[in-house]
Formats: structure tokens, C-alpha cells, sequence
């Protein structure tokens, strides 16, 4: 199954949602898809959706799925590759009304830089990109929190002393 999330912000995302439905019609995706597809207008046609899944579904949804494709949203992306998921990143665009800057690009890409997911570019075809993720070998990501605290700590226990 394929778990589509547009998160929980207020714009649409369209676009993803209805190259989902043509890819579907045209057979390049043969398996169940399901969405999340939060505040868009558009409703898919040809797999099942619904706007915004409560936190215990979207994260069994996440275990369920052979692969997640999202918007460029950081908890959804680390959720799926804690998970060890194959991930595709559909970055939100402004001209598309789809978010108020781009920085949905950014994230897409420093993510991809370092191979956890694969990236779709407007110019990308997600036929495509679907397709390589069954076979690409994903970055393992590590958290580097723990790291984070311990540095941050370090660094006020200098300045109190």
C-alpha cells in the first residue's frame, strides 16, 4: 500500500493528489493507495482518502505502507524513515499555492542530498520515482538529539561555571 500525507496546514496540494489518481488510471500503479490529503479540495477518484487521520492511524498507516509519499514535512518524513520506509518528497510549491514560500524545496533536498528519500521535482516523473524506490538504497538516518542535548548542556554547564 501507498500512504500519501499532505499534513495538517491549511493549503491544498492538488497536484500530487490528482498525478496519484493519473497514474492510477493509466496502470503505472497497481496497488492500493491511501491519503491523507488534509485541506485540499480535491478528491480522489480512484483510492480511498480521508482529510486527517488521528496520531495512532497515521502512524499504523506508516507501518502498513510499502511506501510513503509526502509533502515536504519534517515529522512525517523522519516518522517514515524511522520506520525504514521508502520515502518520496512532493515539496509544497508557492506559485501552486501550496505554501506561502518554498521552503519545502529546501528540506526535499537536504534530505535527498544525503539519500534518505528521493526527491520529485516539478520537472520529475513520479511514475518513475515509484518505480526506483523499490530497488534505491535509502541513507540509514541518525539522530543526532542526543548529540544536541549533550552539546547544549556541555555549553551551559561553561557558562554557569
Amino acid at each position: 500500500m501507498i500512504f500519501l500525507v499532505l499534513g495538517t496546514q491549511k493549503f491544498q496540494c492538488n497536484r500530487l493528489l490528482k498525478q496519484i489518481d493519473n497514474l492510477i488510471e493509466s496502470g503505472e500503479i497497481d496497488e492500493p493507495v491511501f491519503a491523507q490529503v488534509g485541506h485540499s479540495d480535491y478528491k480522489p477518484n480512484n483510492y480511498e482518502y480521508i482529510d486527517f487521520l488521528d496520531k495512532a492511524s497515521f502512524n499504523e498507516k506508516i507501518k502498513e505502507c510499502g511506501l510513503l509519499i509526502t509533502h515536504s514535512g519534517v515529522g512525517t518524513i523522519i516518522a517514515g524513515i524511522n520506520y525504514r520506509k521508502p520515502v518520496i518528497v512532493f515539496p509544497r510549491l508557492k506559485k501552486y499555492h501550496e505554501h506561502v514560500d518554498d521552503h519545502q524545496m529546501e528540506i526535499a533536498n537536504a534530505f535527498s542530498k544525503k539519500e534518505y528519500v528521493l526527491m520529485c521535482r516539478e520537472e520529475d516523473n513520479l511514475g518513475e520515482l515509484i518505480k526506483n524506490s523499490r530497488i534505491f538504497k535509502f541513507g540509514i538516518y541518525v539522530s543526532q538529539r542526543e548529540k544536541t542535548v549533550r552539546v547544549i548542556g556541555d555549553y551551559i554547564t561553561e557558562i554557569e561555571l
